[in-house]
């Protein structure tokens, strides 16, 4: 039980308390029930009693809560108190008659005591509850005022970085106001440059008032890194401009709103920045023209901390300079010794300081040496460790990126650090270090990624506690978002010595099996240089002899994809692995066994796109894939190559020539497809779905003949009947689809009572579009409706009402021909656009009719209508009504714009919400006060999502809706886990598996730093993780499956070197 089950149980005791002390007053007066109900009263205390035992056993180990605290000892108080004058009533109550009858007479003079102790128990039990309320209004209202604050911008300093005289000399430059906007921090590599201005950074002055925010720059957006292209340079600081927009809040997509271009992005910036007060920190800098960039700025109240080591951006002259130096060094050194080493002031050797001398008081160099020599004591150990940094610091080779002779001599007191921190550590985490060396480092590395190397290395079971080795000695950087690493740049530096050796040990040396698994990783998240080795082993696993060298290739590049960190990674690095891939699918399935076909299959269906269906069309042809893809479905019984199978060839047949639509839909077994249909078919599976509808597409009524033979379409039906909510979502779109392309005899089938027994909802979502061809009455004439018409044009609010109730019943048969083109010919459409316009002018009933017939004449009119009806800007006016403060018109409106996002032209209409940024509106909405329009808009932003596409669902993100969302959760305000639901939409929506599985991982990033700190994190981040767990099962499987393949190659060939 937690604390909020506790109090809750506690509340329910007491209401009942407070039921029994009413019960007992009314029986004091007879004196007939009072014992009994006196009984009743001490058992609800002893309840409440043995209540907080238990709950004070079981959380005795719980950090202490000040709230619950009082909480509990408020309960404990309220027990005591109630237990002696329920005592005191008993006792009143144990006298005979006699007594009795005298403390009537007496009552009778001065009062009865035995009621005015009952009035004082239920005074005691209401002054408890109400207390409690009180506490939860107060604390619900100071949540609430807060959601509306600015979040304050943080960052958090160095641990073990201690705080300076520098860092003090820093904060009283920032705090004067004739001082310069930006401050350099120069000084050697790894000097402490970055520690310090997140030291400052961490507590900035009070005069900046929204906080302070990091960017890293880093080599990599230098013109150098970019081989002096000026076009790659500037899409990549544009990108970095872009990442930092979207960390101080700015609501917008702005990588597509700026168009990837560099001034664009400037532009944005001066806007975002305009009346803000922020200490920004710019690490990391290579290039002068960066820090001019944000020091141009104007209007706003920022300063710059910027950190560097270029000597050309020493030459800014509007800057204040501040150096840090040995003497910097000197001050702080010590104490970094201290923090790392885990010894106290007096456990140092004396033989510290010459220690930190020959480190240069270098603080990584100091904090990497304090770690291998963690808790050690021994002088011996320390004198050994100052001759061993000397020997390697003289043997490491010198950097070659740094022609200065004094940073070149400070990296090699760095090397020579790292280099005895390695030899300390055992063989294998020294092997997994240096095996970095072949990952590029420009940006945080996936967990997963490493994962994978390491398993050519070694036990797959050990690698969490070698990685936290390295974390430990601060040669690798857990990242704080999500499961990925980073390291310092000095490391990196160090590590790009090490490529050779890193490549031996996973390309060259490795086996053939080892290369097979690690070369795809590599060639999504390697060095560049790295990069075309591992396509050249990718090349020759596939062309390899050895089924099981091709089919871990395969699968291993699919697997590399799934690590993408975001969609634009995932398309890049399909694009990638296509171009490797594609001229090689023909060969494999031609020549392959029915494994080597299913592994291609799965690689296709998560890598290909449609230009490369039609590129490849005819050698897939000559391959006879086709019968091949066929034969393997009907002759596996495994449902995930099924599905793989069935979607490559619906893909083949969408986009490929008539002569291979005739072959797919004859030689696909639709049977098998049909099989596939369950009720439990998992949630985030829809593959099954998109090939039916592609087969559709491809077939028209040709496949819609063979599907309907194999009964598919009641597979369909008991999906919707009792599958999941998800799973029903795609049976009904599936359905539709189905209906639209099928002949005659097996519409009117659909329509002959096979929906009777599903779902309500489910039903009236198939009758949208399955029943709208029914016989219809006669088109009435077309002077009524012009009469109509004329009425609705009047000043006469009731008689326009009547009107428009009489347009209704022409409007709900507009599917008819003649009546659809006589209500376009009109100006009816024209009018209801009026009366939306005109807002609050409008009457309230004339609007919300007004929304009601547009909700009709997108059902039953279709696509022309819609298109009419969006002519005339109906979305903005709707959006608009969303927000007002009649709850009437609120969800009238939010029911039209469902209808027609969900009717013929759905589309039409999503692609108006996107072009006149009704999307980041929605969003906005989320954030105001009315409780309603924050429900509507939610529900708005839900129905988006599910029939959104990839553009819509990054524009949501962008304008940072996931953390509208958990605020909403975080105010008790949510509507009943909001993230969750928005997730269950993405699962609807038209992206691919692999896409929706990059994506949910970004929300769930998104959430837990939202939700970090509050006190709901555990429940909403249980809730979000519960939800995608599926796709993290996924991935241990895949890191499993790796191990044990290798685990199995290494038995076969320890067997064979014992024969």
């Amino acid at each position: 039980m937690d604390v909020l089950q506790t109090v809750s149980a506690a509340t329910q005791i007491v209401s009942c308390m407070i039921g029994a002390v009413g019960a007992l007053e009314q029986a004091s007066r007879g004196l007939e029930e009072a014992p009994k109900t006196v009984t009743s009263l001490e058992e609800l205390a002893c309840n409440l009693r043995v209540l907080i035992n238990g709950f004070e056993q079981k959380h005795v180990n719980k950090v202490a809560s000040s709230q619950l605290d009082r909480q509990i000892q408020s309960l404990s108080e309220l027990v005591q108190q109630m237990q002696t004058k329920i005592g005191k009533a008993k006792r009143m109550l144990s006298k005979n008659k006699v007594k009795k009858f005298s403390r009537v007479v007496w009552a009778s003079m001065v009062g009865d005591p035995f009621l005015k102790l009952v009035q004082s128990i239920r005074n005691d039990l209401n002054w408890w509850l109400e207390s409690q309320q009180l506490y939860r209004d107060v604390e619900k209202t100071i949540e609430t005022g807060a959601m509306r604050v600015p979040t304050l911008l943080r960052i958090n300093s160095e641990p073990g970085y201690p705080i300076s005289n520098k860092c003090r000399y820093i904060r009283k430059l920032l705090e004067l106001e004739d001082s310069h906007r930006v401050i350099l921090i120069v000084g050697l590599s790894g000097i402490g440059k970055s520690c310090l201005a997140r030291q400052v950074a961490s507590q900035p002055p009070s005069k900046f008032m929204n906080g302070a925010v990091e960017v890293r720059f880093g080599q990599w957006c230098s013109r150098a890194a970019c081989n002096g292209s000026k076009i790659e340079y500037q899409k990549r600081l544009a990108k970095k401009i872009c990442t930092f927009l979207v960390n101080i809040g700015v609501g917008k997509k702005v990588w597509e709103e700026t168009n990837g271009e560099l001034e664009n992005a400037c532009f944005l910036l001066q806007e975002a920045l305009a009346g803000k007060s922020i200490l920004i920190l710019l690490d990391d800098v290579w290039e002068q023209d960066i820090v001019e960039r944000f020091a141009k700025l104007y209007d706003n109240g920022c300063r710059y901390l910027v950190t560097t080591r270029n000597e050309a951006i020493y030459e800014i002259t509007e800057a204040e300079k501040v150096e840090i130096c040995k003497d910097d060094l000197r001050e702080i050194s010590r104490e970094i010794l201290i923090y790392h080493s885990l010894l106290t002031e007096e456990e140092l050797p004396s033989s510290a300081e010459i220690l930190l001398e020959r480190c240069g008081h270098h603080p990584l160099t100091v904090a990497v040496m304090g770690k291998t020599l963690r808790k050690e004591r021994s002088e011996d150990k320390w004198e050994k460790a100052i001759r061993n940094i000397s020997t390697y610091a003289t043997c490491a080779p010198g950097p070659v990126s740094y022609v200065n002779e004094k940073e070149a001599e400070n990296t090699v007191t760095v090397f020579g650090s790292l280099e005895f921190s390695l030899e300390a550590m055992l063989a294998s985490s020294r092997k997994l270090f240096i095996i970095l060396a072949a990952v590029a480092w420009d940006e945080p590395v996936p967990e997963v990624c490493l994962e994978a190397l390491w398993v050519v290395l070694g036990n797959c079971n050990l690698f969490p506690l070698e990685v936290c080795k390295l974390v430990e000695s601060s040669l690798l950087i857990k990242a704080d978002s999500y499961l990925a690493y980073h390291v310092h740049d000095m490391v990196s530096l160090y590590l790009d010595g090490k490529v050779d050796d890193a490549v031996k040990i996973l390309l060259i040396d490795s086996t053939m099996d080892d290369s097979a698994s690690v070369s795809p990783w590599l060639f999504a998240f390697g060095k560049e240089r790295v990069k075309p080795i591992a396509e050249q082993k990718m090349r020759c696993s596939l062309c390899s002899t050895d089924a099981k060298h091709v089919v871990t290739t395969l699968e291993t590049i699919v697997q590399a994809l799934m690590a993408s960190k975001s969609v634009s990674d995932l398309e890049a690095s399909s694009a990638g692995f296509s171009y490797i891939l594609g001229p090689k699918v023909a060969d494999l399935i031609s020549v392959g066994s029915l494994e080597i076909v299913a592994a291609v299959a799965k690689s296709m269906m998560n890598i290909f796109c449609k230009n490369d269906y039609i590129e490849y069309h005819q050698s897939l042809v000559d391959a006879d894939a086709v019968d091949k893809f066929a034969n393997l479905m009907e002759e596996t019984d495994e449902p995930i190559i099924q599905t793989s199978v069935s979607i490559v060839l619906a893909k083949m047949a969408e986009y490929g020539s008539e002569a291979i639509v005739d072959k797919v839909i004859t030689r696909i077994p639709m049977n098998r497809l049909a099989d596939l249909l369950v009720p439990q078919m998992e949630e985030s599976d829809d593959n099954v779905f998109n090939a039916v509808i592609s087969l559709i597409k491809a077939g028209n009524a040709r496949a819609v003949d063979r599907m309907f033979a194999s009964r598919i379409d009641k597979k369909l039906i008991d999906v919707i009947g009792s599958g999941s909510e998800i799973a029903q979502h795609h049976a009904i779109v599936t359905l539709k689809s189905f209906y639209e392309s099928a002949g005659p005899v097996v519409r009117h089938y659909l329509m002959q009572g096979t929906f009777e027994h599903l779902p309500w909802d489910a039903k009236l979502n198939l009758e949208r579009f399955a029943l709208k061809e029914l016989h219809v009455p006669s088109s009435p004439k077309p002077q009524s409706l012009t009469n109509m018409i004329h009425k609705m044009r009047g000043s006469d609010s009731r008689q326009v009402v009547e009107a428009m109730q009489d347009v209704v019943p022409i409007v709900e048969v507009a599917n008819d021909k003649r009546i659809q083109d006589m209500i376009l010919q009109s100006t009816l459409i024209e009018i209801l656009a009026e009366f939306l316009h005109q807002g609050s002018l409008a009457d309230n009933r004339i609007r919300s009719l007004s929304a009601f017939l547009i909700l009709k004449l997108s059902c039953s009119g279709g696509e022309a209508c819609v298109r009419q009806i969006l002519y005339y800007n109906v979305i903005q006016d709707l959006v608009k009504m969303m927000q007002c403060n009649v709850a009437e018109l609120q969800d009238a409106a939010y029911q039209t714009l469902h209808q027609m996002l969900f009717g013929d032209g759905g589309i039409l209409v999503l692609n108006q919400i996107l072009e006149s940024k009704q999307i980041e509106r929605l969003v906005a909405l989320l954030d105001c006060n009315s409780k309603k329009t924050k429900e509507v808009s939610t529900h708005c932003l839900y129905d988006i999502v599910e029939i959104g596409n990839k553009l819509c669902i990054e524009r949501m993100l962008a304008a940072q809706v996931v953390e509208k969302l958990v605020n909403l959760e975080k105010s008790g305000r949510g509507f009943g886990d909001p993230v969750v639901k928005f997730l269950k939409g993405l699962d609807k929506c038209r992206l691919s598996v692999a896409e929706r599985r990059v994506l949910k991982q970004q929300i769930s990033r998104k959430v837990k730093s939202a939700i970090k700190g509050h006190k709901l994190e555990t429940q909403i981040i249980a809730a979000v993780e519960g939800y995608t767990s599926e796709d993290n099962n996924e991935r241990f499987k895949m890191l499993d499956e790796i191990y044990l393949r290798h685990h199995q190659l290494a038995s076969v060939e320890h067997q064979i070197c014992a024969d």
